[in-house]
């Protein structure tokens, strides 16, 4: 390797996102979906979703845990109106406190 180049840095995103400290209002989701999503829909939030909150199991069932939301808004733009059915900041003292960065 020469002076100039660099190796490429490998950012263990896990290990960043579990610093952060959650508080869940269990009672009171901050993101409602409607009942019975389209699947097509689903499979954009799967997508888009940093936090991976949206997933498909091996028999195609929609899986949704708001917990560990990053309060980013994605899943927000990305289908508010489709299925995201309501998207609102958790209540004070609730959701997530980032403890890196």
């Amino acid at each position: 390797m020469t002076m100039n180049e660099t190796e490429p840095v490998t950012v263990n995103v896990d290990g960043y996102l579990s610093l952060n400290k959650y508080e869940v209002d269990e009672g009171n989701p901050h993101i409602v979906l409607v009942d019975d999503p389209d699947t097509e829909e689903f499979l954009k939030l799967v997508r888009v979703c940093p936090a991976a909150l949206y997933r498909m199991d091996d028999t195609g069932k929609k899986l949704f845990d708001f917990a560990g939301c990053l309060e980013c808004g994605t899943c927000r733009i990305a289908c508010a109106g489709s299925i995201v059915k309501e998207w609102r900041n958790p209540q004070p003292t609730m959701g997530v406190e980032y403890r890196y960065g």
